[in-house]
């Protein structure tokens, strides 16, 4: 598990604010379609960019609370949304949603299920503090959607198994619909949201997510196989690979909207 302190949060919050990023903060809004006036939870509320646009699309007589667990993003976040009162930040589990039933209109949560581990326990408390007919948009990453060009694929594959341990389902899409549908919940959308980059563009979330791939490696390797050496001559493949215009990396992302 990364630990998501304020240098954490800082290269959060980076990504977050690249093109691809910010397209794909427009795509959640359209599946979602907040109202003026609506309540709306967002689970991982992290540098609060999506709370933000949600709180100026709910207006004044809407609400926007944004949850978290690490303290250095509800700061953040909070920072980020002070001007607008329709909004606050609070400290929390999505496992444990400290709300009353049916409190909010919708919920939305982008790259956060990934991290806990009773999926069962967390879309319960989704599905108890949503009104009937609420909303919600789940947006997760498939792992294995990866595809990133090396000279050494066995040694991508290593770190790639590596940072899949940082997660509690690296795979979560893939049985979303079905958990959806046991607790309770009708699918009514998904989409598929790619991070795409066939060349290198030092803005974007490629260069982001090898930073940080790179920079856990470095730290939790060793509990995967990985040698420090192997670690470093992955990133400097990856340079080589940058300065041949040969760098190539997608993933893809997977927007669920369902219903109560």
């Amino acid at each position: 598990m990364i630990e998501f302190d304020e240098a954490a949060a800082r290269s959060v919050e980076a990504m977050y604010l690249t093109p691809d990023v910010v397209s794909q903060r427009m795509r959640v809004l359209d599946m979602l379609s907040p109202k003026p006036g609506e309540r709306v939870i967002d689970i991982g509320v992290g540098p609060g960019l999506l709370a933000h646009d949600l709180a100026r699309l709910v207006g004044d007589t809407g609400r926007i609370v944004g949850l978290d667990m690490a303290p250095a993003m509800i700061k953040m976040a909070r920072t980020r949304l002070a001007a607008l009162p329709q909004a606050e930040c609070v400290a929390g589990d999505a496992t444990a949603l400290d709300f009353p039933e049916g409190v909010f209109d919708a919920a939305v949560s982008t790259q956060v299920y990934e991290y806990v581990a009773d999926m069962p326990k967390a879309l319960a408390e989704l599905h108890r503090v949503l009104r009937p007919g609420g909303r919600v948009l789940i947006l997760d990453t498939d792992w294995r959607s990866v595809v990133w060009h090396s000279s050494d694929e066995a040694r991508m594959a290593r770190m790639l198994a590596c940072w899949d341990g940082h997660l509690a389902d690296p795979h979560l899409p893939a049985k979303l619909g079905p958990l959806f549908r046991r607790t309770g919940f009708t699918v009514a959308r998904v989409e598929i949201v790619p991070m795409l980059a066939a060349q290198w563009q030092p803005v974007s979330y490629a260069a982001g997510i090898m930073r940080a791939i790179h920079g856990y490696a470095r730290g939790n390797g060793a509990k995967y196989g990985l040698t420090d050496a192997e670690t470093q001559a992955w990133h400097e493949d990856q340079l080589r690979l940058i300065e041949r215009g040969e760098f190539f990396f997608s993933v893809n992302r997977y927007a669920f909207l369902a219903t109560r």
